[in-house]
Protein backbone atom coordinates (compact mmCIF):
# COMPACT_ATOMS: atom_id res chain seq x y z
CA UNK A 1 0.00 0.00 0.00
CA UNK A 2 1.47 3.40 -0.97
CA UNK A 3 2.31 6.09 2.08
CA UNK A 4 -0.33 8.63 2.24
CA UNK A 5 1.14 12.30 0.57
CA UNK A 6 2.08 13.59 4.30
CA UNK A 7 4.49 11.00 4.61
CA UNK A 8 5.99 11.13 1.23
CA UNK A 9 6.46 14.94 2.10
CA UNK A 10 8.42 14.43 5.24
CA UNK A 11 9.78 10.91 5.15
CA UNK A 12 10.79 10.18 2.17
CA UNK A 13 12.65 12.97 1.33
CA UNK A 14 15.19 13.10 4.28
CA UNK A 15 15.33 9.71 5.13
CA UNK A 16 17.50 8.70 2.17
CA UNK A 17 19.92 11.57 2.55
CA UNK A 18 22.78 11.74 4.84
CA UNK A 19 25.67 9.40 6.06
CA UNK A 20 22.92 7.53 8.42
CA UNK A 21 20.39 7.15 5.34
CA UNK A 22 23.28 4.75 3.52
CA UNK A 23 21.00 1.64 5.07
CA UNK A 24 18.23 3.03 3.28
CA UNK A 25 19.60 2.65 0.09
CA UNK A 26 20.83 -0.42 0.49
CA UNK A 27 17.55 -1.88 0.87
CA UNK A 28 15.53 0.32 -1.58
CA UNK A 29 18.51 -1.18 -4.22
CA UNK A 30 18.54 -4.61 -3.28
CA UNK A 31 14.34 -4.83 -2.32
CA UNK A 32 13.80 -6.82 -5.44
CA UNK A 33 16.42 -9.24 -4.43
CA UNK A 34 15.18 -9.88 -1.21
CA UNK A 35 18.61 -9.22 0.42
CA UNK A 36 20.52 -6.42 2.53
CA UNK A 37 23.83 -5.43 1.67
CA UNK A 38 26.33 -2.94 2.03
CA UNK A 39 26.49 -0.13 -1.10
CA UNK A 40 29.25 -0.18 -3.18
CA UNK A 41 30.32 3.93 -3.41
CA UNK A 42 33.21 3.77 -5.66
CA UNK A 43 35.42 1.22 -4.51
CA UNK A 44 34.92 1.89 -1.07
CA UNK A 45 32.13 0.14 0.87
CA UNK A 46 30.13 2.01 3.42
CA UNK A 47 29.33 -0.09 6.57
CA UNK A 48 26.10 -1.05 8.06
CA UNK A 49 25.18 0.48 11.11
CA UNK A 50 23.06 -2.16 12.94
CA UNK A 51 21.42 -0.37 15.57
CA UNK A 52 19.25 0.49 12.33
CA UNK A 53 17.68 -2.98 12.43
CA UNK A 54 15.18 -4.53 14.50
CA UNK A 55 14.51 -7.83 14.69
CA UNK A 56 12.95 -9.21 12.32
CA UNK A 57 14.82 -6.81 9.92
CA UNK A 58 18.28 -8.31 11.07
CA UNK A 59 17.19 -12.06 10.85
CA UNK A 60 16.04 -10.91 6.92
CA UNK A 61 19.59 -9.36 6.99
CA UNK A 62 21.80 -12.54 8.51
CA UNK A 63 19.12 -14.93 6.43
CA UNK A 64 20.29 -13.15 3.27
CA UNK A 65 23.76 -13.91 4.38
CA UNK A 66 23.18 -17.32 4.63
CA UNK A 67 22.92 -17.61 8.21
CA UNK A 68 20.38 -18.51 10.48
CA UNK A 69 17.84 -16.22 11.60
CA UNK A 70 18.96 -16.63 15.53
CA UNK A 71 21.95 -14.78 14.83
CA UNK A 72 20.18 -11.43 15.04
CA UNK A 73 18.67 -12.29 18.95
CA UNK A 74 22.73 -12.77 19.98
CA UNK A 75 23.25 -9.33 18.20
CA UNK A 76 20.44 -7.46 20.33
CA UNK A 77 21.60 -9.02 23.31
CA UNK A 78 25.17 -8.43 22.57
CA UNK A 79 24.24 -4.44 21.57
CA UNK A 80 21.59 -3.23 23.11
CA UNK A 81 21.56 -5.20 26.72
CA UNK A 82 25.45 -5.45 26.97
CA UNK A 83 26.42 -2.65 25.16
CA UNK A 84 29.17 -4.28 22.98
CA UNK A 85 30.39 -2.20 19.99
CA UNK A 86 33.10 -4.88 19.32
CA UNK A 87 32.49 -7.81 17.23
CA UNK A 88 35.57 -9.88 18.85
CA UNK A 89 34.18 -9.69 21.93
CA UNK A 90 30.88 -11.48 20.65
CA UNK A 91 32.51 -15.04 21.89
CA UNK A 92 29.34 -16.67 21.37
CA UNK A 93 29.36 -16.20 17.62
CA UNK A 94 31.72 -18.00 15.45
CA UNK A 95 35.39 -16.60 14.32
CA UNK A 96 34.27 -16.13 10.61
CA UNK A 97 31.08 -14.57 11.23
CA UNK A 98 32.97 -11.74 13.26
CA UNK A 99 34.84 -11.25 10.91
CA UNK A 100 32.26 -11.01 7.91
CA UNK A 101 30.61 -8.79 10.46
CA UNK A 102 33.72 -6.42 10.88
CA UNK A 103 34.01 -6.07 6.96
CA UNK A 104 30.23 -5.19 5.89
CA UNK A 105 29.32 -3.82 9.16
CA UNK A 106 29.57 -1.64 12.10
CA UNK A 107 27.98 -0.64 16.03
CA UNK A 108 27.96 2.90 16.79
CA UNK A 109 25.90 5.51 19.00
CA UNK A 110 25.78 8.81 19.39
CA UNK A 111 28.46 11.34 20.34
CA UNK A 112 27.93 13.31 23.40
CA UNK A 113 28.86 17.18 23.15
CA UNK A 114 27.35 19.03 26.29
CA UNK A 115 25.84 17.71 29.77
CA UNK A 116 23.78 19.69 31.91
CA UNK A 117 22.38 18.58 35.05
CA UNK A 118 19.34 20.37 36.38
CA UNK A 119 18.83 21.15 39.80
CA UNK A 120 15.76 19.28 40.35
CA UNK A 121 18.31 15.77 38.84
CA UNK A 122 16.88 15.92 35.86
CA UNK A 123 19.77 15.54 32.86
CA UNK A 124 20.06 16.81 29.37
CA UNK A 125 22.35 15.58 26.26
CA UNK A 126 23.08 17.63 23.02
CA UNK A 127 24.31 14.85 21.10
CA UNK A 128 26.32 15.28 17.61
CA UNK A 129 24.99 13.15 14.69
CA UNK A 130 27.28 12.30 11.65
CA UNK A 131 26.36 15.05 9.36
CA UNK A 132 27.10 17.73 12.56
CA UNK A 133 23.55 18.17 13.24
CA UNK A 134 22.53 18.18 16.83
CA UNK A 135 19.43 16.88 18.70
CA UNK A 136 18.95 16.68 22.55
CA UNK A 137 17.60 14.35 24.45
CA UNK A 138 16.61 14.84 28.40
CA UNK A 139 16.80 12.07 31.75
CA UNK A 140 14.08 12.69 34.18
CA UNK A 141 14.67 10.55 37.23
CA UNK A 142 11.06 10.67 39.64
CA UNK A 143 10.76 8.32 43.18
CA UNK A 144 9.52 5.51 41.27
CA UNK A 145 10.80 5.79 37.90
CA UNK A 146 12.86 7.44 35.41
CA UNK A 147 11.82 8.59 31.57
CA UNK A 148 14.07 9.60 28.91
CA UNK A 149 12.67 12.20 26.58
CA UNK A 150 14.13 11.03 22.93
CA UNK A 151 13.85 13.08 19.66
CA UNK A 152 12.35 12.00 16.73
CA UNK A 153 13.55 14.61 14.03
CA UNK A 154 16.51 17.13 13.68
CA UNK A 155 14.44 20.24 14.52
CA UNK A 156 10.58 19.82 13.60
CA UNK A 157 8.60 19.75 10.58
CA UNK A 158 5.64 21.37 12.25
CA UNK A 159 5.74 25.11 13.12
CA UNK A 160 3.79 24.99 16.14
CA UNK A 161 3.72 28.54 18.08
CA UNK A 162 4.70 27.84 21.14
CA UNK A 163 7.39 25.52 21.00
CA UNK A 164 10.91 26.55 20.88
CA UNK A 165 11.87 23.29 19.10
CA UNK A 166 9.66 24.69 15.81
CA UNK A 167 11.02 28.06 15.75
CA UNK A 168 14.36 26.58 15.28
CA UNK A 169 12.71 24.98 11.94
CA UNK A 170 13.79 21.41 10.38
CA UNK A 171 16.68 19.87 8.71
CA UNK A 172 15.32 16.20 8.16
CA UNK A 173 14.10 12.81 9.87
CA UNK A 174 16.12 10.78 12.53
CA UNK A 175 17.52 7.38 11.39
CA UNK A 176 16.35 4.47 13.37
CA UNK A 177 20.09 3.96 14.78
CA UNK A 178 19.80 7.83 15.76
CA UNK A 179 16.36 6.91 17.69
CA UNK A 180 17.65 4.33 19.43
CA UNK A 181 20.60 5.10 19.64
CA UNK A 182 19.96 8.27 22.31
CA UNK A 183 18.23 5.36 24.38
CA UNK A 184 21.69 2.70 24.20
CA UNK A 185 24.06 5.81 24.77
CA UNK A 186 22.09 7.19 27.73
CA UNK A 187 22.14 3.67 29.48
CA UNK A 188 26.34 3.37 28.71
CA UNK A 189 26.21 7.06 30.51
CA UNK A 190 24.28 6.34 33.35
CA UNK A 191 25.64 2.85 33.87
CA UNK A 192 27.40 2.29 36.70
CA UNK A 193 26.19 6.11 38.55
CA UNK A 194 23.62 6.18 41.04
CA UNK A 195 21.33 7.41 38.55
CA UNK A 196 18.02 5.31 38.52
CA UNK A 197 17.60 2.97 35.35
CA UNK A 198 15.74 4.23 32.74
CA UNK A 199 12.18 2.63 32.90
CA UNK A 200 10.23 4.75 30.82
CA UNK A 201 10.61 6.73 27.09
CA UNK A 202 8.61 9.33 25.74
CA UNK A 203 8.70 10.43 22.25
CA UNK A 204 7.97 13.81 23.34
CA UNK A 205 11.77 15.57 22.56
CA UNK A 206 12.39 17.54 19.01
CA UNK A 207 9.80 16.45 16.07
CA UNK A 208 6.67 14.96 15.14
CA UNK A 209 6.99 11.43 15.97
CA UNK A 210 4.28 10.34 13.10
CA UNK A 211 6.47 12.10 10.35
CA UNK A 212 8.74 9.90 10.90
CA UNK A 213 6.52 6.48 10.77
CA UNK A 214 9.04 3.79 9.68
CA UNK A 215 12.13 4.85 11.59
CA UNK A 216 10.26 5.71 15.24
CA UNK A 217 8.04 2.17 15.19
CA UNK A 218 11.60 0.17 14.74
CA UNK A 219 12.70 2.01 17.32
CA UNK A 220 9.73 1.39 19.54
CA UNK A 221 10.18 -2.37 18.40
CA UNK A 222 13.84 -2.29 19.94
CA UNK A 223 12.19 -0.88 22.80
CA UNK A 224 9.89 -3.55 23.70
CA UNK A 225 11.81 -6.46 22.17
CA UNK A 226 12.98 -9.27 25.41
CA UNK A 227 16.62 -9.32 23.52
CA UNK A 228 17.34 -5.36 23.58
CA UNK A 229 15.38 -3.21 26.24
CA UNK A 230 11.87 -5.11 26.91
CA UNK A 231 9.76 -1.94 27.91
CA UNK A 232 6.17 -2.66 28.04
CA UNK A 233 3.73 -1.06 25.85
CA UNK A 234 2.46 1.35 28.77
CA UNK A 235 6.26 2.45 29.41
CA UNK A 236 6.76 3.57 25.58
CA UNK A 237 5.11 6.76 24.55
CA UNK A 238 4.35 8.53 21.57
CA UNK A 239 3.03 11.94 21.49
CA UNK A 240 1.91 13.49 18.14
CA UNK A 241 0.22 16.77 17.16
CA UNK A 242 -2.24 14.69 15.87
CA UNK A 243 -1.48 13.53 12.15
CA UNK A 244 -4.10 11.20 11.51
CA UNK A 245 -2.70 9.06 8.59
CA UNK A 246 -0.12 7.96 10.91
CA UNK A 247 -2.51 7.87 13.94
CA UNK A 248 -4.63 5.07 11.63
CA UNK A 249 -1.69 2.91 10.83
CA UNK A 250 -0.12 3.28 14.01
CA UNK A 251 -2.34 0.33 15.38
CA UNK A 252 -1.75 -2.37 12.52
CA UNK A 253 2.15 -2.05 14.45
CA UNK A 254 2.14 -1.29 17.88
CA UNK A 255 0.39 -0.77 20.94
CA UNK A 256 2.44 1.63 22.99
CA UNK A 257 0.82 4.31 24.65
CA UNK A 258 -0.52 7.73 23.31
CA UNK A 259 -0.69 11.48 23.87
CA UNK A 260 -1.85 13.95 22.19
CA UNK A 261 -0.83 17.78 21.98
CA UNK A 262 -4.43 19.12 21.63
CA UNK A 263 -3.84 22.72 23.81
CA UNK A 264 -7.20 24.55 22.57
CA UNK A 265 -10.63 23.04 22.82
CA UNK A 266 -11.80 24.93 19.21
CA UNK A 267 -10.50 24.56 15.61
CA UNK A 268 -10.20 28.04 15.33
CA UNK A 269 -7.86 28.43 18.37
CA UNK A 270 -6.26 24.74 17.85
CA UNK A 271 -5.05 26.17 14.20
CA UNK A 272 -3.50 29.15 15.40
CA UNK A 273 -1.43 27.23 17.90
CA UNK A 274 -0.98 24.24 15.95
CA UNK A 275 -0.60 24.99 12.72
CA UNK A 276 -1.26 21.19 11.15
CA UNK A 277 -5.11 21.47 12.71
CA UNK A 278 -5.62 23.23 9.72
CA UNK A 279 -5.04 19.92 7.46
CA UNK A 280 -6.69 17.74 10.33
CA UNK A 281 -9.27 19.36 12.39
CA UNK A 282 -9.66 18.40 16.51
CA UNK A 283 -12.96 15.48 15.65
CA UNK A 284 -10.98 14.28 13.05
CA UNK A 285 -7.74 13.86 15.35
CA UNK A 286 -9.85 12.80 18.31
CA UNK A 287 -12.01 9.68 16.17
CA UNK A 288 -8.85 8.38 15.13
CA UNK A 289 -6.94 8.56 18.89
CA UNK A 290 -10.79 6.99 19.98
CA UNK A 291 -9.85 4.31 17.25
CA UNK A 292 -6.22 3.59 18.40
CA UNK A 293 -6.92 2.84 22.44
CA UNK A 294 -10.25 1.38 21.61
CA UNK A 295 -12.95 0.38 24.35
CA UNK A 296 -10.62 -1.07 26.59
CA UNK A 297 -8.97 0.21 29.72
CA UNK A 298 -6.25 1.98 27.85
CA UNK A 299 -6.77 5.91 28.40
CA UNK A 300 -5.29 8.60 25.53
CA UNK A 301 -3.09 11.17 27.47
CA UNK A 302 -4.08 14.89 26.26
CA UNK A 303 -1.56 17.30 27.22
CA UNK A 304 -2.40 20.49 27.37
CA UNK A 305 0.16 23.46 27.76
CA UNK A 306 -1.39 26.52 30.13
CA UNK A 307 -1.14 29.55 28.37
CA UNK A 308 -1.83 33.09 29.98
CA UNK A 309 -4.93 34.79 28.38
CA UNK A 310 -4.41 32.52 25.53
CA UNK A 311 -6.24 29.24 26.21
CA UNK A 312 -6.66 29.16 30.25
CA UNK A 313 -10.29 30.54 30.93
CA UNK A 314 -13.00 28.91 32.72
CA UNK A 315 -15.01 29.03 29.40
CA UNK A 316 -12.14 27.08 27.53
CA UNK A 317 -12.01 24.83 30.60
CA UNK A 318 -15.64 23.86 30.44
CA UNK A 319 -15.53 23.56 26.84
CA UNK A 320 -12.57 20.95 27.17
CA UNK A 321 -13.95 19.11 29.37
CA UNK A 322 -17.34 18.72 26.74
CA UNK A 323 -14.59 18.00 24.45
CA UNK A 324 -13.23 15.35 25.91
CA UNK A 325 -16.67 13.55 27.82
CA UNK A 326 -16.76 10.64 24.93
CA UNK A 327 -12.87 10.45 24.87
CA UNK A 328 -11.52 7.92 27.21
CA UNK A 329 -8.58 9.92 28.38
CA UNK A 330 -6.74 11.81 30.99
CA UNK A 331 -5.20 15.17 30.71
CA UNK A 332 -2.07 16.61 31.30
CA UNK A 333 -1.92 20.34 32.29
CA UNK A 334 1.72 22.01 31.31
CA UNK A 335 2.69 24.93 32.55
CA UNK A 336 3.39 27.05 29.60
CA UNK A 337 7.83 27.06 29.28
CA UNK A 338 9.29 30.48 28.16
CA UNK A 339 11.88 30.22 25.60
CA UNK A 340 13.52 33.82 24.17
CA UNK A 341 11.48 35.94 21.85
CA UNK A 342 8.02 34.25 22.55
CA UNK A 343 4.89 36.06 22.96
CA UNK A 344 3.74 33.82 25.45
CA UNK A 345 3.30 33.90 29.43
CA UNK A 346 2.71 31.09 31.55
CA UNK A 347 -0.61 30.77 33.14
CA UNK A 348 -0.47 31.62 36.80
CA UNK A 349 -0.66 29.24 39.53
CA UNK A 350 -4.47 29.97 40.56
CA UNK A 351 -5.38 30.35 36.92
CA UNK A 352 -4.15 26.95 36.51
CA UNK A 353 -5.54 25.41 39.43
CA UNK A 354 -9.28 26.96 38.91
CA UNK A 355 -9.08 25.32 35.24
CA UNK A 356 -8.31 21.90 36.78
CA UNK A 357 -10.74 21.96 39.44
CA UNK A 358 -13.95 22.48 36.36
CA UNK A 359 -12.40 19.57 34.13
CA UNK A 360 -12.26 17.60 37.71
CA UNK A 361 -15.67 18.15 38.28
CA UNK A 362 -16.90 17.39 34.93
CA UNK A 363 -15.44 13.89 35.45
CA UNK A 364 -12.03 14.18 33.53
CA UNK A 365 -8.97 12.65 35.53
CA UNK A 366 -6.64 15.84 35.19
CA UNK A 367 -3.24 16.61 36.95
CA UNK A 368 -0.86 19.35 36.52
CA UNK A 369 2.27 18.53 35.49
CA UNK A 370 5.47 19.06 37.47
CA UNK A 371 8.15 21.37 35.49
CA UNK A 372 11.44 19.61 35.31
CA UNK A 373 14.47 20.78 33.66
CA UNK A 374 13.90 24.59 33.03
CA UNK A 375 17.12 25.49 34.52
CA UNK A 376 18.71 23.99 32.02
CA UNK A 377 16.40 24.72 28.84
CA UNK A 378 15.21 20.74 29.02
CA UNK A 379 11.31 21.63 29.98
CA UNK A 380 8.37 20.93 27.80
CA UNK A 381 8.84 22.49 24.52
CA UNK A 382 12.04 24.11 25.12
CA UNK A 383 14.60 21.69 23.19
CA UNK A 384 16.10 23.31 20.71
CA UNK A 385 18.93 21.87 19.68
CA UNK A 386 21.73 22.96 16.76
CA UNK A 387 20.94 22.27 13.22
CA UNK A 388 21.25 23.85 9.50
CA UNK A 389 17.29 24.86 9.53
CA UNK A 390 15.73 23.79 5.51
CA UNK A 391 12.63 25.69 6.17
CA UNK A 392 14.45 29.00 7.03
CA UNK A 393 12.04 29.17 9.80
CA UNK A 394 14.27 31.00 12.05
CA UNK A 395 15.44 33.85 9.29
CA UNK A 396 11.23 34.90 9.03
CA UNK A 397 10.43 34.77 13.45
CA UNK A 398 13.83 37.41 13.85
CA UNK A 399 12.20 39.28 10.40
CA UNK A 400 8.72 39.33 12.62
CA UNK A 401 7.80 42.00 14.85
CA UNK A 402 7.03 39.99 18.06
CA UNK A 403 2.95 40.48 19.26
CA UNK A 404 -0.13 38.39 20.01
CA UNK A 405 -1.57 35.76 17.92
CA UNK A 406 -2.63 36.99 14.54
Amino acid sequence: MAKPQIFREFNEESEFKGAEGVWYWSRLLTRRAGLFRPVVMGMEIKKLNLMNFDRAAMAAWFQARGEKPFRAQQLLKWIHQQGVVDFDAMTNLSKALREDLKAVAEIHGLTVVADQNSSDGSRKWLFELADGNRIESVYIPEAERATLCISSQVGCALNCSFCSTARQGFNRNLSTAEIIGQLWTVNRLLGGTDSRPISNVVFMGMGEPLLNFDNVIRATHLMQDDFAYALSKRRVTLSTAGVVPGLQQLADVTDISLALSLHAADDELRSKLVPLNRKYAIHEVLQACKNYVGEGRRRLTVEYVMLDGVNDSDKQARALAQLLRHVPSKLNLIPFNPFPATMYRRSSPERIESFRDILHRSGIVTITRKTRGDDIDAACGQLAGDFKDRTRRRERFAAEATGGLS
